[in-house]
Protein backbone atom coordinates (compact mmCIF):
# COMPACT_ATOMS: atom_id res chain seq x y z
CA UNK A 1 0.00 0.00 0.00
CA UNK A 2 0.94 3.57 -0.52
CA UNK A 3 2.52 5.52 2.55
CA UNK A 4 -0.58 7.88 2.94
CA UNK A 5 -2.70 9.07 5.92
CA UNK A 6 -5.93 10.52 4.35
CA UNK A 7 -7.29 10.99 1.53
CA UNK A 8 -9.41 14.36 0.49
CA UNK A 9 -12.32 13.73 -1.81
CA UNK A 10 -14.26 16.65 -4.29
CA UNK A 11 -17.76 15.75 -4.49
CA UNK A 12 -19.58 16.98 -7.54
CA UNK A 13 -17.83 14.52 -10.22
CA UNK A 14 -16.15 12.60 -7.78
CA UNK A 15 -18.92 11.26 -5.23
CA UNK A 16 -21.61 12.17 -7.53
CA UNK A 17 -22.81 12.17 -10.83
CA UNK A 18 -23.97 15.85 -10.72
CA UNK A 19 -22.25 17.77 -12.95
CA UNK A 20 -23.81 15.51 -15.98
CA UNK A 21 -27.30 15.79 -14.11
CA UNK A 22 -26.94 19.43 -14.04
CA UNK A 23 -25.39 20.04 -17.45
CA UNK A 24 -28.75 17.40 -18.42
CA UNK A 25 -31.16 20.57 -16.85
CA UNK A 26 -29.35 23.23 -18.82
CA UNK A 27 -29.30 21.40 -22.49
CA UNK A 28 -32.89 20.60 -22.13
CA UNK A 29 -33.30 24.73 -20.79
CA UNK A 30 -31.31 25.84 -23.51
CA UNK A 31 -34.09 24.09 -25.85
CA UNK A 32 -36.85 25.14 -24.41
CA UNK A 33 -35.65 29.36 -24.35
CA UNK A 34 -33.66 28.92 -27.50
CA UNK A 35 -29.98 29.50 -26.74
CA UNK A 36 -27.31 27.93 -27.94
CA UNK A 37 -23.51 26.75 -26.75
CA UNK A 38 -24.86 25.87 -23.37
CA UNK A 39 -22.04 22.74 -23.87
CA UNK A 40 -19.43 24.74 -24.02
CA UNK A 41 -20.19 27.16 -21.71
CA UNK A 42 -21.02 24.80 -19.39
CA UNK A 43 -17.86 23.15 -19.36
CA UNK A 44 -15.84 26.19 -18.77
CA UNK A 45 -17.74 26.53 -15.48
CA UNK A 46 -16.92 23.45 -14.54
CA UNK A 47 -15.22 23.93 -10.96
CA UNK A 48 -15.46 27.30 -10.29
CA UNK A 49 -17.76 29.11 -7.42
CA UNK A 50 -21.69 30.60 -8.43
CA UNK A 51 -20.08 34.37 -9.37
CA UNK A 52 -17.41 33.04 -11.49
CA UNK A 53 -20.35 31.16 -12.99
CA UNK A 54 -22.42 33.61 -13.76
CA UNK A 55 -19.71 35.87 -15.14
CA UNK A 56 -18.64 33.44 -17.61
CA UNK A 57 -22.26 32.88 -18.65
CA UNK A 58 -23.15 36.77 -18.97
CA UNK A 59 -19.80 37.10 -20.78
CA UNK A 60 -21.02 34.38 -23.84
CA UNK A 61 -24.69 35.60 -23.86
CA UNK A 62 -24.28 39.08 -22.84
CA UNK A 63 -25.06 41.03 -19.91
CA UNK A 64 -29.05 41.55 -20.30
CA UNK A 65 -28.98 37.26 -20.41
CA UNK A 66 -31.75 36.54 -17.81
CA UNK A 67 -29.00 34.38 -15.98
CA UNK A 68 -31.03 34.48 -12.31
CA UNK A 69 -34.23 33.75 -13.75
CA UNK A 70 -32.99 30.59 -16.00
CA UNK A 71 -30.46 29.15 -13.50
CA UNK A 72 -33.20 29.20 -10.81
CA UNK A 73 -35.61 26.75 -13.43
CA UNK A 74 -32.23 24.76 -13.93
CA UNK A 75 -32.20 24.85 -10.34
CA UNK A 76 -36.00 23.51 -9.94
CA UNK A 77 -35.03 21.34 -12.78
CA UNK A 78 -32.33 19.52 -10.99
CA UNK A 79 -33.65 18.97 -7.56
CA UNK A 80 -37.00 18.27 -9.04
CA UNK A 81 -35.22 15.05 -10.32
CA UNK A 82 -32.59 14.06 -8.27
CA UNK A 83 -33.49 14.80 -4.88
CA UNK A 84 -34.27 12.38 -2.09
CA UNK A 85 -31.43 9.96 -3.01
CA UNK A 86 -31.91 10.00 -6.46
CA UNK A 87 -28.60 11.39 -7.50
CA UNK A 88 -26.69 9.08 -9.67
CA UNK A 89 -23.55 7.96 -7.21
CA UNK A 90 -20.09 7.62 -9.31
CA UNK A 91 -18.32 4.40 -10.03
CA UNK A 92 -16.62 2.68 -6.96
CA UNK A 93 -17.71 5.15 -4.77
CA UNK A 94 -18.75 2.79 -1.65
CA UNK A 95 -15.73 0.71 -2.74
CA UNK A 96 -12.97 3.35 -2.46
CA UNK A 97 -14.66 4.27 1.36
CA UNK A 98 -15.04 0.90 2.79
CA UNK A 99 -11.39 0.28 2.01
CA UNK A 100 -10.30 3.45 3.11
CA UNK A 101 -12.01 2.92 6.33
CA UNK A 102 -11.01 -0.46 6.62
CA UNK A 103 -7.31 0.19 6.16
CA UNK A 104 -7.73 2.94 9.30
CA UNK A 105 -7.01 6.28 7.19
CA UNK A 106 -8.69 9.28 7.43
CA UNK A 107 -11.10 10.48 4.91
CA UNK A 108 -12.59 14.25 4.21
CA UNK A 109 -14.59 16.36 1.55
CA UNK A 110 -13.67 19.44 0.27
CA UNK A 111 -16.53 20.34 -1.76
CA UNK A 112 -17.02 24.54 -3.14
CA UNK A 113 -21.02 23.70 -2.80
CA UNK A 114 -22.82 24.81 0.40
CA UNK A 115 -22.49 22.97 3.78
CA UNK A 116 -26.40 22.67 3.53
CA UNK A 117 -26.42 20.96 0.16
CA UNK A 118 -23.31 18.70 0.56
CA UNK A 119 -24.75 17.13 3.74
CA UNK A 120 -28.21 16.36 2.60
CA UNK A 121 -27.12 14.72 -0.65
CA UNK A 122 -24.48 12.44 1.40
CA UNK A 123 -26.92 11.83 4.39
CA UNK A 124 -29.50 11.09 1.00
CA UNK A 125 -26.95 8.59 -0.40
CA UNK A 126 -26.15 7.08 2.69
CA UNK A 127 -22.45 7.75 2.57
CA UNK A 128 -22.48 10.48 5.30
CA UNK A 129 -20.78 8.67 7.91
CA UNK A 130 -17.91 7.50 6.66
CA UNK A 131 -16.31 11.17 6.24
CA UNK A 132 -14.44 12.13 9.24
CA UNK A 133 -14.47 16.08 8.33
CA UNK A 134 -16.51 18.21 5.78
CA UNK A 135 -15.16 21.36 4.92
CA UNK A 136 -17.17 23.72 1.92
CA UNK A 137 -16.96 26.76 0.10
CA UNK A 138 -18.95 28.46 2.58
CA UNK A 139 -15.90 27.64 5.41
CA UNK A 140 -13.07 29.10 3.49
CA UNK A 141 -12.43 32.86 1.99
CA UNK A 142 -10.59 31.57 -0.93
CA UNK A 143 -12.15 29.27 -4.01
CA UNK A 144 -10.82 26.84 -5.49
CA UNK A 145 -8.42 27.00 -7.47
CA UNK A 146 -6.42 28.50 -4.14
CA UNK A 147 -5.71 25.49 -1.71
CA UNK A 148 -7.52 26.65 1.38
CA UNK A 149 -10.23 24.22 1.21
CA UNK A 150 -7.88 21.05 1.05
CA UNK A 151 -5.72 22.98 3.35
CA UNK A 152 -8.42 23.54 6.01
CA UNK A 153 -9.60 19.96 5.57
CA UNK A 154 -5.75 18.92 6.01
CA UNK A 155 -5.81 20.74 9.54
CA UNK A 156 -9.14 19.34 10.66
CA UNK A 157 -8.19 15.86 10.17
CA UNK A 158 -4.83 16.44 11.53
CA UNK A 159 -2.50 15.21 8.85
CA UNK A 160 0.12 16.96 6.90
CA UNK A 161 -0.67 17.89 2.80
CA UNK A 162 1.78 15.90 1.96
CA UNK A 163 0.45 12.85 3.35
CA UNK A 164 -3.10 13.10 1.76
CA UNK A 165 -4.09 12.34 -1.75
CA UNK A 166 -6.28 14.86 -3.05
CA UNK A 167 -9.03 12.85 -5.82
CA UNK A 168 -10.56 15.55 -8.16
CA UNK A 169 -11.89 15.90 -11.50
CA UNK A 170 -11.87 19.73 -12.44
CA UNK A 171 -9.04 21.46 -13.44
CA UNK A 172 -9.20 24.37 -10.54
CA UNK A 173 -9.62 21.24 -8.06
CA UNK A 174 -6.33 19.91 -9.39
CA UNK A 175 -4.64 23.25 -9.30
CA UNK A 176 -5.95 23.72 -5.63
CA UNK A 177 -4.78 20.29 -4.46
CA UNK A 178 -1.12 20.85 -6.26
CA UNK A 179 -0.94 24.97 -4.90
CA UNK A 180 -1.35 23.16 -1.08
CA UNK A 181 0.76 20.84 -1.49
CA UNK A 182 -0.86 17.40 -1.88
CA UNK A 183 -1.11 14.61 -3.77
CA UNK A 184 -3.48 15.11 -6.69
CA UNK A 185 -5.58 12.53 -8.61
CA UNK A 186 -7.46 13.78 -11.47
CA UNK A 187 -10.71 10.85 -12.22
CA UNK A 188 -12.03 12.87 -15.39
CA UNK A 189 -15.37 13.71 -15.37
CA UNK A 190 -16.56 15.83 -18.33
CA UNK A 191 -13.27 17.19 -19.31
CA UNK A 192 -10.18 15.14 -19.98
CA UNK A 193 -7.30 15.85 -18.38
CA UNK A 194 -4.78 18.19 -20.34
CA UNK A 195 -0.95 18.52 -20.30
CA UNK A 196 -0.95 21.22 -17.33
CA UNK A 197 -3.39 18.54 -15.29
CA UNK A 198 -1.03 15.55 -16.22
CA UNK A 199 1.59 17.70 -15.30
CA UNK A 200 0.56 18.95 -11.38
CA UNK A 201 -1.80 15.07 -11.16
CA UNK A 202 0.65 12.25 -9.15
CA UNK A 203 -2.15 10.17 -11.58
CA UNK A 204 -5.01 10.48 -13.76
CA UNK A 205 -6.84 7.29 -13.24
CA UNK A 206 -10.47 6.30 -14.98
CA UNK A 207 -12.50 5.87 -11.83
CA UNK A 208 -12.97 5.47 -8.49
CA UNK A 209 -12.24 1.46 -8.83
CA UNK A 210 -8.64 2.29 -10.84
CA UNK A 211 -7.36 4.89 -7.25
CA UNK A 212 -8.34 1.91 -4.87
CA UNK A 213 -5.75 -0.01 -7.03
CA UNK A 214 -3.44 2.08 -7.66
CA UNK A 215 -3.25 2.97 -3.53
CA UNK A 216 -2.92 -0.60 -2.49
CA UNK A 217 0.46 -1.31 -4.73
Amino acid sequence: MKDFDAVIFDMDGVIFDSERAALLCWLELSKEKNFENIYEVFLKCTGTTMEKTKSIVLEAYGEDFPYDEYASLASKMYHDRYDGGKLPVKKGVKDILEYLKENNKKIALASSSRKETVEKELRDAGIYSYFDVIVTGDMVNRSKPEPDIFLKACEAVGVKPDRAYAIEDSYNGIRAAHRGGLKPIMVPDLLEADDEMKEMADQVLADLNKVVEYLDK
